[in-house]
């Protein structure tokens, strides 16, 4: 057991990009970002590119061979920044040198690895997405493929000169659609009934019945709004009162799939105590930086999880990366502030107050003298407004990045970045709205279509900006932490035994009733296994998770106890149910839990050699393990 296991991990393990160690990681916006825009930007950033060097994007700084990440003793920008050549030294003669704290941070950050924030560029965009909605004139559909998605998909394609990918057979096709749905692998009887089905329209049946599994729905979706709205069960400020828990009033939400307008106005003027968590934020203890106020932390989350737009920059000084001002961003964070809020440039008063407004007047604007729950109520007016189309494409957005694998938009939250398809994610903008903001029905149409039902590609590691992507397919998603541990249970058919579950609480205050054997994961604390497996803490908004393991976490996967013991538990739970059919049967059994299929008879070779004549524990835990850590089993394809 203990050889196989080292081996499938560093099997798992050579795929892995190499990940820093430090424990105290440099911040990219607040430590790096000001030394390239006062030293480097003027002759490398934006349009400017002198010597051939640009800073715009981590890809274009790696080309130039300016960094080795993860080695500065060997970086060229860090010699230059050293050098007291007069030839070399950067920047020249002529300019302010770096001192010293600013190139140790400069070190810091490239020994750790060079981590650049996802879609960051220092590069000039001229780019203003429109605010209100646009309806898209639909191109004439090709071959029958009328949903129309497909139709706005096939246009693109023919222009870009791509050839439309196939689609996948029935079994994949219930595998991504069941994990990305509900969140769990199909049952295998389900899965050979469907596939034997001779429906024509059995696709478009199957996404009908797992969206109306509600209690699966809401189990599963829970664990996205968590992250988004930055809710957990425990962790910081719970115990002292300075945080407040929404669990109850997100599940029953999802539950009965409330309205996303509807959804909106309940976290932004909440009717009761149960959803004002979310513009609470945190309360944290001590001194902290102006930046972390509760006032500011409601512009912050506020204007990242509705409106794509990233203020954390804006509440420190002048946006670097797009157009929002300081005074904008605490412009939003007065309007729910209960005292005059003084603005502060990086972190020090600058005697002046700010005045509640909304951002985007051209919609209207908040009464600034209004009591705060009155502001509250006109900003969930004007952000639910039905001319505001931009709160309905940041959710899109989401959901095509969470169901397809990136954003029409890229990040999912720069949604001041001009998109690949303007028009279609303006038609699912539109048809959110058209269809009563159901988040349900926009993922119907999404799954129904023949780019959904297409095969996946492998994304990139490092994925190229919006400016030179080509759409050619869906891509391959990993399995986020809570599915993964599900999965496990599944296969293994193992019931958790964990203890005050989060489940029972809200699921015995909603009366919510449900098949499935124990609970969920995304359903309890956190633990060591989730967050080895990339489960946040969720201090702060989470919009995506990241699709590759770092080093310390794929460690923690192949050598952690928590792993070991589960499928040491699983392969018991097995062997007492199904070992006396024998090891063929066993193989099959796993294979078709957590692969969707049989094993070809090379793989059955290669298994039974792992399990042996007779079923052991240690024999079903070293396949359990070889499937486990497999890429096909991690991933939804």
């Amino acid at each position: 057991m203990t050889r196989l296991l080292v081996f499938t991990g560093l099997l798992f393990l050579a795929a892995l990009p190499v990940a820093a160690q430090d424990v105290a990681p440099v911040d990219f916006h607040t430590k790096v970002v000001p030394i390239l825009m006062s030293r480097c930007y003027e002759c490398h950033g934006a349009d400017q590119s002198k010597g051939g060097f640009s800073i715009n994007t981590r890809s274009l700084i790696l080309d130039a061979e300016a960094v080795e990440p993860g080695n500065s003793a060997k970086s060229l920008l860090i010699e230059l920044v050293e050098s007291a050549d007069p030839q070399d030294q950067m920047p020249p003669k002529t300019k302010a040198r770096l001192s010293k704290a600013e190139i140790d941070t400069l070190r810091q950050w490239i020994d750790q690895g060079m981590k650049w924030e996802e879609g960051f560029t220092f590069a000039k965009s001229t780019y203003e997405p429109p605010m209100k909605p646009r309806r898209p004139e639909l191109p004439a559909a090709v071959k029958g493929r009328e949903n129309p998605v497909d139709r706005i998909i096939d246009a693109y394609l023919k222009e870009h000169k791509v050839k439309t990918p196939p689609v996948i057979d029935d079994a994949a096709y219930y595998r991504r659609l069941s994990l990305d749905l509900v969140g769990l692998l199909p049952d295998p009887e389900d899965l050979e009934r469907f596939v034997a089905d001779k429906d024509p329209d059995k696709r478009s049946k199957l996404a009908d019945q797992l969206l109306g599994d509600r209690v699966g729905y809401a189990r599963h979706w829970l664990t996205f709004w968590n992250d988004l709205l930055r809710n957990d069960y425990k962790g910081t400020g719970y115990i002292d009162g300075g945080r407040k828990s929404i669990s109850n009033w997100l599940y029953q939400s999802l539950l009965e799939n409330k309205p996303y307008n509807q959804f909106t106005r309940e976290l932004l003027a909440p009717p009761t105590g149960l959803s004002e968590g979310f513009i609470n934020g945190i309360q944290w203890r001590g001194n902290v930086n102006a930046s972390q106020t509760r006032e500011v932390q409601f512009a912050q989350n506020v204007g990242q999880v509705f409106l794509g737009m990233n203020l954390k920059c804006a509440s420190c000084h002048d946006s670097f990366i797009d157009r929002w001002t300081l005074d904008e961003a605490y412009s939003l964070a007065a309007v729910y502030a209960q005292e005059p809020v003084e603005i502060n440039r990086c972190d020090k008063p600058t005697g002046k107050f700010a005045k509640p407004a909304w951002l985007f007047p051209e919609l209207g604007q908040i009464d600034a003298e209004a009591p705060q729950k009155e502001r509250l109520t006109q900003l969930a007016d004007l952000m639910t407004s039905p001319e505001n189309g931009r709160l309905t494409r940041t959710m899109v957005n989401r959901l095509w990045h969470l169901l397809m694998g990136r954003g029409i938009v890229y990040p999912v939250d720069a949604m001041q970045t001009e998109p690949w398809s303007a028009d279609l994610l303006d038609l699912l903008a539109v048809e959110l709205s058209d269809n009563g903001y159901d988040l349900k029905s926009t993922m119907r149409l999404i799954v129904t279509s023949q780019a959904y039902q297409s095969q996946a590609i492998s994304a990139p590691k490092e994925p190229e900006p919006d400016a030179k992507f080509v759409y050619t397919g869906p891509m391959v998603k990993r399995m986020t932490a809570e599915q993964f541990v599900d999965a496990i249970r599944q296969v293994t058919q193992t019931p958790s035994t964990k203890a005050s579950l989060p489940a029972s609480q809200l699921e015995q205050a909603v009366g919510a009733v449900s098949t499935e054997p124990g609970s969920r994961a995304g359903m309890f604390t956190s633990d060591l296994l989730q967050r080895a497996l990339g489960r946040p803490n969720r201090e702060q908004v989470v919009t995506s998770r990241p699709q590759q393991l770092t080093t310390l976490q794929a460690l923690d996967l192949a050598n952690g106890q928590a792993l070991n013991d589960l499928i040491k538990a699983g392969a018991s739970q097995l062997i007492e149910l199904h070992g006396k059919q024998g090891p063929d049967a066993m193989i099959d059994l796993v294979y078709r839990r957590a692969l969707s299929r049989k094993p070809s008879n090379k793989e059955r070779a290669v298994c039974r050699a792992i399990v042996g004549e007779s079923l052991s524990d240690e024999g079903v835990q070293d396949l359990l393990w070889s499937i486990f850590m497999l890429p096909e089993f991690q991933h939804a394809r």
